[in-house]
């Protein structure tokens, strides 16, 4: 079984017409050097903006740049500590060198698996820091700059996930994260009149690094095949037993930054093969 990241092909890169998205305007994108982030850096820039791609990891975040430009379009990466107010004050200052700042996309995350009573606090004030604090931060920098683009429009995507919406165990941090990050979308539509639009998106698994990388010692400790982590354990409570690929999370964030959808406002695009709307009621019964 294939345990890795798919690649990124131009086909599958959701491309829209609209009349923002064009090489004046640009897209930040935190987490920007694997996984969704990365997907949803090239998928920027396939449409056109240019891309303000924000990470700590240099040498992937310049991957990212490579395959943005394979794609037709701009990604500059800008190193960047989350946790670290000066980095993300540069970074969004870099960011407005190259355009005008029109969307933000918070995606950068990280997952540590213990229960509340072993729960690190170390971990548990970087997880808030690089996972809340960080969104909130970015979102008051890039505020202003929406405010004063054309039509004093923009828009803010939130990665959330089905813990935005149930809480598993051993997850306390990050089910407390995502929940969070739909509080603050919501905040920032309810301050944004209209213009200044805020969405999180909500996914399952995602065949990402972080997610792939635990199916070989699952299936070890299980004792069952890596197709059946996948099928059983990972998408049990899926209607569709395949993982979402990196791409199609990052094509949501498109869609939701685009004219097409006028009327997210606050809202959470939930794309989770029907895990929550469908199963949590009957498993809790």
């Amino acid at each position: 079984m294939d345990i890795n990241e798919p690649e990124i092909k131009r086909d599958e890169i959701l491309i829209l017409q609209d009349k923002n998205f064009n090489p004046g305007n640009v897209c930040i994108v935190s987490g920007a050097s694997g996984g969704i982030g990365r997907a949803t850096a090239i998928a920027a820039a396939a449409n056109s903006l240019t891309v303000a791609g924000l990470d700590f990891n240099e040498e992937e975040g310049k991957k990212t740049e490579e395959l943005a430009k394979k794609m037709g379009g701009r990604m500059v990466f800008i190193k960047t500590d989350l946790t670290v107010d000066e980095d993300m004050e540069n970074a969004v200052s870099e960011a407005a060198k190259l355009g005008t700042i029109k969307y933000l996309a918070n995606i950068a995350g990280i997952q540590h698996i213990d229960s509340i009573e072993n729960f690190p606090m170390e971990k548990y004030d970087y997880m808030q820091r690089l996972m809340l604090r960080a969104p909130f931060y970015l979102s008051k920098l890039t505020f202003p700059h929406m405010k004063k683009s054309s039509g004093g429009t923009g828009a803010i995507g939130n990665m959330a996930s089905i813990h935005a919406h149930i809480c598993t165990l051993n997850k306390p941090v990050y089910n407390i994260t995502k929940f969070g990050l739909r509080a603050l979308t919501q905040s920032i539509s309810a301050e944004g009149e209209g213009k200044i639009r805020s969405f999180t998106v909500s996914t399952g698994f995602v065949k990402t690094a972080l997610a792939l990388k635990q199916i070989p010692a699952q299936a070890e400790q299980r004792g069952i095949t890596p197709e059946q982590v996948v099928s059983d354990v990972m998408m049990g409570s899926s209607r569709v037993k395949e993982m979402m690929s990196p791409i199609e999370v990052g094509n949501l964030f498109l869609f939701g930054f685009s004219r097409f959808a006028k009327y997210l406002i606050g809202g959470d695009l939930l794309f989770d093969g029907g895990m929550i709307k469908t199963y949590a009621e009957k498993k809790a019964g």
